[in-house]
């Protein structure tokens, strides 16, 4: 952190504070202020890039969607899930328009909403919006590229969290079967399917035994 705020205090003077070079280390030095512990800052800190973005590359230019989709995330590790919500359904729709619904970037864009519905408390909004991603990643991507099954993965986890553990589980054992055969039984993604599936089938066995 040290080194990255003696380079933000110098580039603005050495390369005028409009420089690419300038505003790329003021993202570096966003990035690792979130990461360091104090996400408010990393929000501030992205606020003041994308004013300065905005007014420099303009609103659609890549690196201006790419810090307000980091603002929206600093601003979910902040505490502000619903506001992340809402910043992530705008930056979706700037994403359809600019980039097309099958560019990475907006698939990315869709994972991150779906993520923070869940987070939000949507719990069934997360299961329906990564079930959506499923279906287009099964039509894009193909069954065994790893965005479709982490996005399996994901209707699992959130169809659990949303109160079906029993859904869940089916779900996980289906999605085991096939990361065996694609990723190995040793893969880290294999053992933390194991690892869930464990969890979900003890939160099943515990809804059966209350009903």
């Amino acid at each position: 952190m040290d080194v990255l705020a003696q380079l933000l205090a110098d580039c603005p003077r050495v390369l005028g504070p409009d420089h690419l070079d300038t505003l790329t280390f003021c993202g570096d030095f966003a990035y690792w202020q979130g990461k360091a512990g104090d996400p408010a800052g990393a929000v501030t800190a992205y606020e003041q890039l994308l004013a300065d973005r905005l007014r420099v590359l303009g609103a659609d230019h890549p690196h201006t969607i790419g810090t307000r989709r980091a603002l929206a995330n600093w601003r979910g590790e902040a505490g502000d899930p619903v506001g992340t919500v809402a910043a992530f359904g705008r930056l979706l729709t700037d994403h359809l328009r600019v980039l097309g619904p099958d560019h990475v970037d907006t698939a990315r864009t869709r994972y991150d909403l779906a993520r923070w519905k869940g987070e939000a408390g949507d719990a069934a909004g997360a299961v329906a919006a990564y079930a959506r991603l499923v279906t287009d990643c099964l039509g894009v991507l193909g069954p065994d590229h790893p965005d479709t099954l982490t996005a399996r993965h994901e209707v699992a986890r959130w169809r659990g969290e949303a109160g079906d553990p029993v859904g869940a589980v089916l779900d996980l054992e289906k999605l085991l079967t096939d990361c065996q055969q694609v990723l190995g039984p040793d893969h880290p993604d294999t053992v933390k399917l194991h690892n869930d599936l464990a969890r979900w089938r003890g939160q099943a066995g515990e809804t059966e035994r209350n009903d």
